[in-house]
């Protein structure tokens, strides 16, 4: 590995380390509001920090001035790439925060990666024939979803949060495709600061119309927004952005779906969660079925 593809890889595990411990905060901030709510204040946060960082840079002649006279680079694209990616983005996030409520960060994390599967399923519609042992891989992810979620119960049925993190993992799948098609063409903490901005639009309006913020929310759960809002939106996702643009994509996969083993220990660490033995062999399972997904297979001479 070549130094430029250590360095993009570590900006990846860091950006999973801050989504992995963010569980926690997003956790602590669902007891204080609605998932609309901390949603909006995180994510204008994030556009508040990105605004100073590309100032920053700016003054400190860090920006690409190449492609385009001015300060935004490739501004069609920029717009066009920043409704769709904040869009995928508003829909994962709160479907995310709304799981994440009425489960373990354990679960929530190791539901949300299952993204890491789904994102080579889903390019069959583009044309990609995914081999026999990406479907094993699937199979193996259901089974592992099985334990984690169903085995023990009376019902078969996944519970309200579960199918939310379900669908949260889905539209991640979404989300991480279109940043890897609009990444190459724009600058990334300048596409990182469109996407939110359209995330905190979206939930901003959702906020007014489904919720009641108050300042008291915001007063309990403003460590938990600045951490999300910060390091999680602000910082992770502007890794992601940048850790993409020159990685091998197996190797960017692998790193992103640490985040999941991030977020159980976190939950394990401060929350004082646990899970059974059933649950956590669901989680070896899913995480096992993740990582292989992403392992280049043997090409036959």
């Amino acid at each position: 590995m070549d130094k430029k593809q250590l360095r993009n890889t570590l900006l990846l595990v860091c950006g999973a380390f801050i989504w992995g411990t963010a569980f926690v905060a997003q956790s602590v901030g669902s007891d204080y509001m609605g998932p609309y709510t901390f949603l909006a204040g995180r994510s204008w946060l994030a556009c508040v920090f990105l605004l100073g960082l590309m100032a920053v840079l700016r003054k400190m002649g860090r920006t690409n001035t190449a492609a385009e006279p001015g300060f935004w680079q490739n501004k069609k694209v920029l717009v066009k790439g920043g409704i769709f990616c904040g869009a995928a983005l508003f829909a994962a996030s709160a479907a995310q925060q709304m799981g994440i409520g009425t489960t373990s960060t354990a679960k929530a994390g190791f539901m949300t990666a299952l993204y890491v599967v789904l994102v080579p399923v889903t390019s069959i519609f583009f044309g990609s024939r995914p081999g026999v042992k990406l479907w094993g891989c699937v199979v193996v992810s259901v089974v592992g979803l099985y334990l984690l979620c169903l085995a023990g119960r009376d019902t078969l049925s996944l519970t309200g949060g579960e199918w939310q993190l379900l669908l949260c993992a889905a539209l991640f799948t979404l989300q991480i495709m279109l940043v890897n098609h609009f990444s190459p063409q724009l600058d990334g903490i300048q596409l990182s600061f469109m996407q939110f901005l359209v995330v905190s639009v979206l939930s901003t309006v959702f906020m007014f119309a489904f919720e009641t913020p108050t300042v008291e929310q915001f007063r309990g759960a403003a460590v938990s927004i600045a951490y999300c809002g910060i390091m999680s939106s602000g910082v992770a996702y502007t890794l992601q952005i940048v850790g993409q643009k020159e990685l091998d994509p197996t190797i960017a996969s692998l790193a992103m779906c640490l985040e999941s083993v991030f977020s159980a220990l976190a939950g394990w660490l401060i929350l004082g969660e646990t899970l059974s033995a059933t649950e956590l062999c669901g989680c070896v399972l899913m995480f096992g079925a993740i990582v292989a997904s992403q392992l280049p297979e043997k090409k036959r001479s």
